[in-house]
């Protein structure tokens, strides 16, 4: 389970964020089952467990865990996160090919592109 890419410019802990964001937007970690525990880990990645402990906040203070007192983290109900994730992603999209436009990348450029990654060209 070794994911930290030490080479990325970005904090420890932001990539664990991100990791078990994609994981639970995706459905792999399931509503209310639990997440590793700080220990187990901080002790798999050889690294702080105060990182996974910053990194699980972040998760719980975005809503994509929850604590029980004594028991660990949980996976929230993600329905509503997917839900805002897409909907992020969607803008993010809209946005990028208005300036796709602007610059003269055509429909057939988008769909080219598109189908390459769709169809796994």
């Amino acid at each position: 389970m070794s994911f930290i890419n030490y080479q990325d410019p970005r904090p420890v802990y932001e990539q664990i964020v991100d990791y078990y964001e994609k994981l639970i937007v995706k459905g792999i970690l399931a509503k209310d089952s639990q997440m590793p525990s700080v220990r187990q880990t901080a002790a798999e990645l050889s690294i702080n467990p105060n990182t996974i402990q910053k990194a699980y906040g972040l998760l719980e203070k975005n809503g994509f865990i929850y604590s029980v007192k004594g028991k660990g983290s949980f996976v929230s109900d993600n329905t509503a996160l997917v839900k805002n994730k897409r909907a992020e992603w969607l803008a993010d999209m809209k946005k990028r090919f208005k300036e796709g436009k602007e610059i003269g990348v055509d429909r057939e450029d988008l769909d080219k592109l598109i189908g390459e990654i769709f169809d796994g060209g």
